[in-house]
């Protein structure tokens, strides 16, 4: 790996888990240039940093000395009560980031890392896991290099504005965490960092080719050392 030779794009940097990645691609060696697309300028200053702004996240215009992004990163996602309706979350969830992974392959990522959820399914009774399980199939077929999809479970971290969900979910996993074994080791809360930091790992990897084509990484095999947070 040289320093300094990868080019990235992410969509999705004002979130949650974005806003780590960004800080971690920006203070890692391997990145001479990371694009960020998003709705509104970010308070990031870094001469590594180009932001691309644009209210529906697309890129209008790209100059051919523009160097190109070769791996890409979505940490888009919604709630349908942030979104207000299950349609308008299936338009972010699965239409908008379909529509930012294609820009990104046209653009010429040839290796994309995409936030989904843990049990996501296409066959799922949720709304919110069948929107994540049908993204996760559109992508595939876009044709990347590698396709990789993290599934974490509850995320810890401080939010602008917190989500009432994940709060209460975190604070039932505190009581639950001792008993929290086998399967159930997936629904451990994971900090944001170390979501970021897997997908940044995830990308190296699949930049190196050691990935296959798919890859899905789920719940607790995201953290550091997944051993140390498995009580069976």
């Amino acid at each position: 790996m040289s320093q300094g030779t990868a080019n990235a794009i992410i969509a999705g940097a004002s979130g949650l888990v974005g806003d780590e990645l960004l800080h971690q691609l920006l203070g890692h060696p391997h990145f001479q240039t990371v694009y960020s697309l998003s709705r509104h300028e970010l308070p990031f200053h870094s001469n590594k940093l180009v932001q691309i702004i644009h209210p529906e996240l697309r890129i209008t215009s790209w100059e051919d000395s523009d160097l190109t992004p070769t791996i890409g990163f979505i940490c888009l996602g919604t709630t349908k009560k942030q979104a207000g309706s299950n349609k308008a979350l299936e338009s972010v969830d699965l239409h908008l980031v379909k529509e930012v992974a294609t820009t990104m392959h046209l653009l010429g990522v040839k290796h994309i890392v995409v936030i989904s959820s843990l049990f996501a399914s296409r066959y799922s009774p949720s709304h919110y896991l069948r929107c994540k399980g049908k993204m996760e199939r559109a992508l595939k077929k876009i044709g990347f290099d590698h396709c990789v999809f993290v599934r974490p479970g509850p995320l810890k971290g401080e939010r602008v504005k917190p989500r009432k969900d994940e709060l209460l979910v975190q604070s039932i996993f505190k009581l639950l965490r001792p008993i929290a074994i086998g399967p159930l080791a997936h629904l451990n809360p994971i900090p944001a960092e170390d979501v970021a930091r897997a997908m940044l790992e995830l990308a190296l990897l699949a930049e190196d080719n050691v990935l296959s084509k798919v890859t899905i990484i789920s719940g607790k095999a995201l953290f550091p050392d997944p051993l140390e947070h498995q009580t069976d």
